[in-house]
């Protein structure tokens, strides 16, 4: 491919060591001779701007098999997956951040409750599209504090400032953190604001795989791929290499059926797991967890995209929890969504943010204290944990490993006992989790 890319003129950029991509540059010109297709902008159909794209399926005079070219568009953008409440939203948390919201040592307490794991030794690693403001990072954790170091990973050009917008930078940072205090650090794999699907994620997510030091990683934006099926060589190599990807289902209730209105990709993967949300109650500010409800804007249902439901959800969807048995079911687990956490944004700082955004972080930061228990027992890292989770589900353990999520729903689908698609099978029971995944 490098060969081919330089003799139609084009200038080799970059070749990860992992041998998956190759990064070339060139005009429009040279890549409408070397692919047989013209360049064209066209009217967007839901969006108020216009979009380039091929005319047609880019084709090459190549022996060698190419699975996908990127960049050959800007039909969608990533979107993050975190919200504000809306005007009427009456607060009913108990944490510890201003007017009773939630803060990320909050989560900890809640869905961990000791102090002997910390996350000590294990890394997170954040894919994100722009980047932040360190004071938007401090401003959120309102006096908590924070040892854990914070890595910044550039690619494609990109800046470690904020262009405007830092909220969902930020309550990932600080999430995953908070649930982990003790990590060795958080690398935060920063792409531009305006990168094209196909090109900043498979790079971010290529970076995690050939750097293979983030063991828990975490990505809570979703958009509409060319190709759904471009990342699974990376998304496979994580796995291999014991390597977790959490990924927020969803703000927007049960999937309708088009990734065109969901930006539900990646969650829906084979490869990921999916996180949903909840609605979280604590006994008191920094107190234990409670009681939990579904939480009405929590995405899930079968995969928009149609991906064939994997070994270990068969027999587990059914008729009871409306999950279909032939095509993959999201989220498979849950954490708080509510709009009741606090989030400092371009510093500006309120009580009333949520999403599974913030759902997706907490979990992978609780996937580093599983790990820190496993790895001293001479185990590996846990790597893609959906299998086991799902095992879990399944078996004896599973009351004392979540906590069940059994009332509540996103308008479609309802919350019951065991799995449903609106918070998988629930969040995670401290301890009772830790030891089922880690004895």
């Amino acid at each position: 491919m490098v060969k081919f890319a330089r003799s139609n003129g084009f200038s080799v950029t970059n070749a990860p060591a992992n041998r998956l991509l190759v990064h070339i540059n060139g005009t429009v010109a040279q890549i409408n001779k070397a692919f047989h297709m013209v360049m064209t902008t066209y009217r967007h159909p839901t969006e108020n701007r216009n979009f380039y794209s091929p005319d047609r399926e880019p084709s090459l005079d190549l022996s060698v098999t190419v699975t996908h070219i990127a960049g050959l568009n800007n039909f969608s953008f990533p979107r993050p997956k975190f919200k504000r409440a809306p005007a009427n939203f009456r607060r009913n948390s108990t944490g510890s951040g201003p007017s009773g919201a939630y803060l990320g040592g909050d989560m900890r307490a809640a869905y961990y409750g000791g102090t002997a794991l910390t996350g000590s030794g294990q890394t997170v690693g954040l894919l994100e599209f722009d980047g932040y403001d360190m004071s938007d990072v401090t401003a959120s954790f309102a006096g908590q504090r924070n040892s854990v170091p914070i890595q910044n990973e550039l690619l494609d050009g990109a800046s470690a400032g904020s262009d405007g917008d830092d909220g969902e930078q930020v309550l990932d940072i600080v999430q995953a953190a908070s649930m982990a205090p003790g990590l060795s650090q958080i690398r935060v794999y920063i792409a531009p604001s305006t990168s094209q699907i196909g090109v900043g994620d498979v790079d971010i997510f290529n970076d995690m795989a050939t750097e293979n030091i983030a063991k828990q990683l975490s990505c809570s934006w979703g958009w509409n791929p060319d190709d759904t099926a471009q990342l699974d060589p990376i998304f496979e190599e994580l796995a291999a290499q014991g390597q977790t990807l959490f990924v927020a289902s969803g703000d927007a209730g049960a999937y309708t059926g088009s990734n065109s209105t969901d930006n539900s990709y990646p969650a829906e993967s084979v490869y990921v797991v999916a996180v949903g949300g909840t609605d979280l109650a604590t006994n008191g500010a920094g107190g234990p967890w409670q009681s939990e409800t579904a939480w009405l804007d929590s995405s899930g249902g079968p995969a928009d995209d149609g991906f064939s439901i994997p070994s270990w959800q068969v027999g587990v969807a059914n008729s009871s929890n409306q999950a279909s048995t032939t095509i993959r079911n999201v989220p498979d687990v849950a954490a708080e969504a509510n709009t009741d956490n606090y989030l400092c944004d371009q510093g500006s700082c309120t009580g009333d943010y949520g999403g599974t955004s913030f759902a997706a972080p907490r979990w992978a930061g609780f996937l580093a204290l599983v790990n820190q228990q496993a790895v001293p027992g001479g185990k590996s890292t846990l790597g893609f944990i959906n299998p086991a989770i799902y095992s879990i589900g399944k078996g004896a353990s599973y009351d004392s490993a979540f906590h069940d999520i059994t009332s509540g729903s996103n308008n479609k689908y309802s919350a019951g006992p065991g799995y449903d698609l609106v918070t998988g099978w629930g969040s995670p029971n401290g301890t009772g989790l830790i030891n089922a995944l880690a004895p």
